[in-house]
């Protein structure tokens, strides 16, 4: 289906329907509603909201940048939310995805029951991380327009990050790829423009007022995010960390493992009376 908001047509799917309990599940770069099929597939006790974010999927890649703002994502993101009439939900998101689940926990605490976030960070600490990080993505952005989507996946799925995924099943990596190929290079250029690493604000020291359940979910073989875990672990005051046998993707390498663990940790939280 489709909502419009703020001049800009979202793509969503919805599983479940009729279920009390909401858990929303937000890609990451590159990505998808399909990212999540494999960890859905036997889902059946929550509501499931999927969302191709901006510039991503099926949703609408606004020629201007200043819609890709994380401000403007999160302000999206909630009346979305207040157009399905979620008055409670758990967020799930991946590295890009978690960045925009967590900032939008930060700003609307409330609406958050729960809180799974994988792969993911608070953003850099300091302005001069950010600058040198919005300098490499501007550059990455300028070459995925100029260079064409092709051009820019044969490059992206050989980067460090993703070597794990090399040992996949061949069909496994076309499904991946084909999802990369899909996408719209102007929206993952403006995506990398308004919500960057290096274009969002630093949500560290936001970190101790979240006070819902947190599940932080890493690979073993993602040391640059098993590292960031353990220090969000000492600022989040109700969280918990779990390490899969995975690299960065883990809902793409491992998906039963990583719906197994979230399942059981929301499970536990609802039925501890979490609200």
């Amino acid at each position: 289906m489709k909502l419009a908001i703020s001049g800009t047509r979202y793509h969503l799917e919805i599983i479940n329907g009729n279920k009390q309990e909401t858990v929303v599940f937000i890609h990451g770069f590159t990505g998808s509603t399909k990212s999540w099929q494999p960890v859905i597939e036997a889902w059946d006790e929550s509501k499931i909201v999927l969302i191709d974010l901006i510039g991503h999927g099926e949703t609408d890649c606004p020629e201007t940048v200043e819609s890709y703002s994380m401000e403007q994502q999160l302000e999206d993101l909630d009346a979305l939310f207040e157009q399905l009439d979620l008055e409670r939900l758990t967020l799930v998101g991946y590295s890009m995805g978690g960045r925009t689940a967590l900032a939008y926990a930060c700003r609307f605490p409330g609406r958050i029951k729960a809180l799974v976030l994988e792969s993911a960070s608070p953003g850099l600490r300091s302005e001069t991380e950010r600058q040198e990080r919005r300098t490499r993505d501007e550059g990455l952005a300028e070459r995925i327009v100029a260079g064409g989507i092709e051009n820019f996946v044969g490059r992206w799925e050989k980067i460090p990050l993703f070597d794990s995924q090399k040992s996949l099943p061949d069909s496994l990596k076309r499904n991946i790829r084909e999802e990369r190929l899909a996408q719209n290079p102007v929206g993952l250029a403006n995506s990398l423009r308004g919500m960057g690493t290096g274009a969002q604000a630093s949500y560290w020291g936001r970190l101790a007022e979240l006070d819902m359940p947190v599940l932080l979910v890493t690979g073993r073989l993602d040391e640059k995010f098993e590292a960031i875990a353990a220090e969000m672990m000492k600022l989040l005051p109700n969280a918990v960390h779990k390490t899969i046998d995975a690299g960065h993707a883990i809902h793409v390498e491992k998906p039963v493992e990583f719906a197994t663990i979230v399942r059981e940790y929301l499970s536990l939280n609802y039925q501890g009376g979490k609200s």
